[in-house]
């Protein structure tokens, strides 16, 4: 597929989102956003030449926000994160404007910054407070046995459980179901993906209805709101700070993180070090915490010294085991009115997961052009679509620096999509259940009046397979229609760069402790499982450092 047919496929996604024009919160007199942290975020720039803390968190995203609050409980905290925060960018704190801030996504200052695989399949990274909570879409379902038994990690599940009510009971909600979604759901259920389990955070086997981070009235409660639970005194957030690189010890025989060195948005250098028994935190994302160790000098050697980096650590997994989770979706136009939704149901099995959204399309857009170019007159639509997610793909690819002194450069990443065989082998066994999913007896109102009585479906962009035994025409379909929910992993996985504990292994003092630790992504949605290792990663290391 060419790179021009991908974004245009990847943009009609994100138009699916959400349908209304920005609206500002001065126009919504009622929003009453919970921002007490904001008392303890400042710019970069306010920040001392050097300072030293208990603990420095690199990442002031889905899971940096709750472990530094966690953390904060006891002990001195520096939050580094070097997007914006919400004071500064409002918009994002509406379900309404997600669109646009997808749409306005730039390689400055957006809180949705966007890059393209070397797959060639667009994707975003969050860069603001609060990471991807901020600009996702925001359904909440926690992780999926597997992902706990393959992690690595001894899990105290008790512990798992109240650290995932401890973000539920601040920021999830029952989402409003939608006149789509609930045909979705009753469509899964007909096409044999049951039982019905009703709502529901657990990720079980059936179809569902999950949490969301939206409430009625659709405000967005991210990560960020979880800093609010943080002790004040004990715990400074420095918004525009990037971080350039880690600080290693050079006087001891153990190597060991002594704190790191963040540039503001002037372009001064800041040194952040650590207090004795302090530990660097990077939580900085499948991109950001990966790319850090590397342009830090921790990595595989040949490479490293291929950049003129100098070597701290000798590391062969760093960069390595990427995984994102394609999806493969379906959209039509329906015959009648239909109000706009985002994600609140889920149809889950072993191999795929199906969730649903609807919202209007503008076809005026640039995209438009490349997937319909023979539209006339130029018009809005809603587009109504069953989204497809591969669970638990085998395809892997690695992550290299696209500059060895520029942080500010996202990393060259590719995926490799569907080259491991079982994945086409999934999507096409997922692709014929979508079949049986549109053809059920609950689909029918949403067709149109064909030739000779019949009713079609009006497919908006490629159709699906009408020849279920055509294999080959599915797997067509597959590759024709791949395109990503930004659910990536790896990195920096568990058992080859941290140990079960997401120390990394060989440095003292210096921890991971984010997706790219992950050798799967949890569940139908990862934000859920993220925000609670957060919590659950502060905790233990509260306790680790009681005993110590």
């Amino acid at each position: 597929m060419q790179k021009p047919e991908l974004f245009a496929i990847f943009f009609f996604f994100i138009f699916l989102i959400v349908s209304q024009p920005r609206i500002s919160l001065a126009a919504d007199q009622s929003y009453q956003q919970d921002q007490d942290y904001l008392k303890f975020v400042r710019d970069a720039i306010e920040f001392p030449s050097r300072e030293f803390y208990d603990y420095i968190v690199v990442g002031g995203g889905t899971v940096g926000c709750p472990l530094a609050t966690t953390l904060s409980t006891s002990h001195s905290v520096l939050l580094l994160e070097r997007g914006s925060s919400p004071r500064e960018r409002p918009e994002v704190l509406l379900q309404a404007n997600t669109l646009n801030i997808l749409l306005e996504a730039d390689d400055k200052d957006s809180p949705a910054q966007p890059f393209t695989s070397e797959d060639g399949v667009p994707n975003v990274r969050g860069r603001i407070l609060g990471g991807g909570t901020m600009i996702n879409y925001g359904f909440y379902s926690r992780a999926d046995p597997y992902f706990y038994t393959n992690s690595g990690i001894e899990w105290d599940m008790k512990l798992v459980n109240e650290s995932y009510k401890w973000v539920e009971e601040t920021i999830v909600s029952k989402p409003i179901v939608g006149t789509w979604s609930s045909s979705v759901k009753e469509a899964l259920l007909q096409a044999g993906n049951g039982p019905d389990n009703g709502f529901t955070f657990d990720h079980i086997i059936g179809t569902k209805i999950g949490g969301s981070t939206f409430d009625g009235n659709g405000r967005r409660h991210g990560a960020v709101e979880l800093l609010n639970k943080a002790l004040s005194n004990n715990i400074q957030v420095a918004i525009h700070a990037t971080v350039e690189r880690v600080i290693f010890s050079s006087n001891s025989q153990a190597l060991s993180a002594v704190g790191v060195i963040y540039s503001d948005s002037k372009g001064k250098l800041h040194r952040a070090m650590l207090k004795p028994k302090g530990e660097v935190i990077l939580s900085a994302g499948t991109l950001g915490s990966p790319q850090l160790l590397l342009l830090s000098g921790v990595g595989p050697m040949p490479y490293l010294s291929s950049l003129k980096i100098p070597t701290v650590k000798h590391h062969p997994s760093v960069g390595q085991f990427l995984v994102d989770n394609p999806t493969f979706d379906v959209h039509i136009a329906p015959p009648f009115e239909v109000q706009d939704s985002t994600v609140a149901i889920a149809g889950i099995t072993e191999d795929y997961y199906k969730e649903a959204v609807s919202g209007p399309f503008p076809f005026n857009s640039p995209a438009s052009v490349i997937l319909f170019p023979n539209l006339s007159p130029l018009v809005n639509f809603t587009v109504l679509s069953v989204l497809h997610k591969l669970a638990r793909p085998l395809s892997s690819g690695s992550l290299s620096l696209a500059s060895s002194t520029n942080v500010t450069a996202t990393p060259k990443v590719r995926f490799n999509y569907l080259s491991n065989p079982t994945d086409l082998a999934k999507c096409v066994l997922g692709t014929k259940n979508l079949v049986k999913v549109i053809n059920s007896q609950v689909m029918e109102k949403y067709k149109f009046p064909g030739l000779n009585g019949t009713k079609e479906f009006k497919f908006v962009g490629a159709s699906l397979p009408k020849d279920k035994a055509d294999d080959a025409a599915f797997e067509t379909y597959c590759r024709k229609m791949l395109t990503t929910f930004c659910h990536y992993h790896g990195g920096s996985v568990v058992g080859k760069v941290v140990d079960p504990h997401f120390n990394v292994i060989g440095i003292g003092a210096l921890r991971v402790v984010d997706a790219s630790t992950f050798n799967s992504s949890p569940g139908t949605n990862p934000q859920a499982t993220l925000m609670m290792l957060g919590r659950y990663v502060g905790l233990r290391i509260l306790e680790e450092r009681e005993s110590s």
